[in-house]
């Protein structure tokens, strides 16, 4: 049996148009990712972005946060969307399919199909005065259209009209696929610009309120008012329209004329309903004022060019479709474009002693005033206050400089954090500085340093913690030698009335024992450190000898001379860890070193290792075996020596 994965199914339903989220700068959330961008709109009602691709021929809905909502296909060549002006249906133009889809915004379920006479487009959309219009037509053949949609087609009446611009028998027209734009503000008012081909400097204003297009303005000929026209935005509350983002064009009388600009040049813009103005030029988007030639807000989008943007109805973000490194485009949700943002330092100093007073001082300032006696909300945090204490408001002065001082109870590193709340021209800003406050050095000490121990011993390591401020906890840490073994921790706590606090170690292991203060308000953190030293469990046994007598004092072994010892160590078992035997004989008075060898153990720790029989009588001769740190194969004990066993070889 065979399923498929929620991610699989959204991925064949949208196509190229898989959705992601991703974030800018102080942009808010973003949604989709497109292959082609084919229409962008905001619903204000819903508080909802479309987005379409034409690539894919779908059309993705997300909320303003970023969480996509609902998806639909099918919408083959999908190259532009637009709301209705009671935001009740979304219409969008299907050049593949040649109609106009009618979208219902909260289920994007098909509400109507307005097929469209024509074998290029319908291109581009707008809807105002209760009606949809829209162009369509390649070069030379260029057209408007609109949808009426109060018009049921059950009736026998064609809801959809063709060739209403140009004007039959003059020189005002349409030769290609044109722009459209419209005020909500001011319904009845369609702004028409020429795009592709041949002629893409002419524009026209008209006045749709009828349902039939009266040209209100008209501008065709020698490229003198534009070079072309890539955007077109109507002005709001002026009889004006900007042109690829930065060429404002005035009309009147039925012609344009050149008007002063304030906006630098751009390749694109929208303009939103109280006449703010998002701008964007390469990957920067930057907001203006209505008539204002300094930035309010700007923006990085990316690495790359701007393909579409549009204002949300109520002006609280600015929805951008970036490119990105792989040739698609997402979508980008720009937060507070009508805010400037204001640049905040705070300067503290570097170090300070605790419980003396040190002052902070620091600057607000923006591109646009501030308030008169705009206040800024401080706050301090410190070992003692881990969540923040608030500190008294500061006046900013009319400069823009602030200072105030403050003595730091507790010693560590403390934060002074400054914000300003915004206002309504102004968003929100924080920033911060550290200090360094002083604390007092703390005695901590942990015994048995150096020590030697046999293997397996129960060593008791105490640490002994001198006077502190409020914090009476040590944490005590294990760390066995070998890379096997991690460090751990073997107990925390408050030390007693005398100031110790003890573990019990099992040393079968050199091990660096660590006791950790973490200091508190007024002291300093401290770690202290003692290594001791573990022995081996080492033992010899040997075998083939026919009795054991002593000699003088001494217990030997015998054997007969030719008769071989067997020497059997068992030692304790580490990886790839080899026991050295020491053999020595005596000769007139003195001990004499033999020779010494290695052998590996196996993984039961022993090794036994036959010693050969020496063919004469009268040889005394002793054995030992050894682990030595480092020689022996590793290094994670101290060196460790068997007792000697003696032999001798008689008759």
């Amino acid at each position: 049996m065979r399923s498929i994965s929620t991610a699989t199914a959204l991925a064949v339903l949208f196509g190229s148009a898989a959705l992601s989220v991703v974030a800018t700068g102080t942009a808010s959330a973003a949604t989709a990712n497109v292959a082609a961008p084919g229409g962008l709109v905001a619903d204000g009602a819903l508080k909802r972005v479309f987005v379409g691709d034409r690539s894919a021929g779908t059309v993705a809905a997300t909320d303003y946060s970023g969480n996509v909502l609902a998806s639909v296909g099918g919408l083959s060549g999908v190259s532009d969307l637009v709301l209705s002006d009671d935001e009740s249906t979304l219409y969008a133009a299907a050049q593949g399919t040649h109609e106009i889809v009618a979208l219902d915004p909260a289920t994007l379920d098909v509400k109507a199909r307005y097929p469209v006479a024509t074998t290029t487009g319908p291109r581009y959309l707008a809807f105002t005065a209760g009606r949809l219009w829209f162009t369509y037509g390649d070069q030379w053949d260029g057209d408007l259209g609109s949808v009426d949609p109060a018009v049921d087609p059950a009736s026998g009446t064609d809801p959809v009209t063709l060739t209403q611009f140009p004007t039959e028998g003059t020189s005002v027209g349409l030769w290609g696929p044109a722009l459209l734009d419209t005020d909500p503000l001011r319904p009845g008012v369609l702004a028409i610009g020429q795009t592709g081909g041949d002629s893409t400097d002419s524009m026209a204003v008209v006045d749709v309120s009828s349902g039939t297009p009266a040209l209100t303005a008209w501008y065709f000929g020698d490229y003198t008012l534009n070079s072309g026209i890539a955007d077109l935005d109507l002005v709001a509350g002026a009889d004006q329209v900007l042109v690829n983002g930065h060429v404002v064009d005035a009309y009147a009388g039925g012609t344009f004329t050149q008007a002063t600009s304030p906006f630098p040049a751009a390749e694109r813009a929208d303009v939103a309903r109280d006449g703010f103005v998002a701008q964007a030029s390469g990957n920067t988007v930057t907001t203006y004022r209505p008539s204002g030639t300094k930035p309010v807000h700007t923006y990085s989008v990316g690495s790359y060019g701007t393909a579409d943007l549009t204002w949300a109805p109520d002006a609280s973000r600015v929805f951008v479709l970036a490119q990105t490194s792989t040739g698609g485009y997402t979508l980008k949700a720009l937060a507070d474009p009508e805010k400037n943002v204001p640049t905040l330092t705070v300067n503290a100093p570097s170090s300070a002693a605790r419980a003396k007073k040190l002052t902070v001082t620091g600057k607000l300032s923006a591109t646009f005033a501030l308030p008169a006696g705009a206040k800024l909300q401080v706050t301090r945090t410190d070992l003692e206050s881990t969540k923040g204490k608030a500190l008294p408001a500061v006046t900013v002065k009319s400069n823009g400089t602030y200072s105030f001082t403050d003595t730091p109870p507790a010693g560590g590193t403390v934060t002074y954090k400054v914000s300003y709340a915004g206002d309504s021209g102004h968003a929100a800003v924080s920033a911060s500085d550290k200090v360094a406050v002083s604390r007092s050095a703390t005695s901590l000490s942990l015994n048995n340093n150096g020590k030697l121990y046999a293997y397996g011993a129960d060593v008791k390591f105490t640490a002994h913690l001198g006077k502190t401020y409020k914090n009476r906890t040590v944490a005590i840490y294990s760390d066995p030698f070998g890379a096997d073994k991690p460090k751990k921790l073997v107990k925390t706590g408050k030390v007693n009335s005398s100031g110790n606090i003890t573990v019990t170690v099992d040393m079968t292991r050199d091990t660096a024992v660590s006791a950790v203060f973490a200091g508190d308000a007024r002291n300093a953190s401290k770690t202290v450190k003692a290594t001791a030293y573990a022995k081996v469990k080492v033992s010899t046994a040997i075998t083939k000898h026919y009795k054991k007598a002593k000699i003088g004092s001494t217990s030997y072994y015998w054997f007969h001379k030719n008769s071989a010892p067997i020497i059997t160590t068992t030692m304790t078992y580490y990886k790839n860890r080899q026991e050295r035997l020491d053999l020595q004989v005596y000769y007139q008075g003195q001990w004499y070193s033999s020779d010494s060898e290695y052998f590996g153990l196996g993984t039961n720790g022993k090794a036994a290792v036959n010693l050969g029989a020496p063919g004469e009588s009268g040889i005394k001769a002793r054995i030992r075996a050894a682990y030595i740190n480092g020689s022996s194969g590793d290094s994670v004990n101290s060196t460790t020596y068997s007792d000697w066993k003696y032999l001798y070889f008689s008759n």
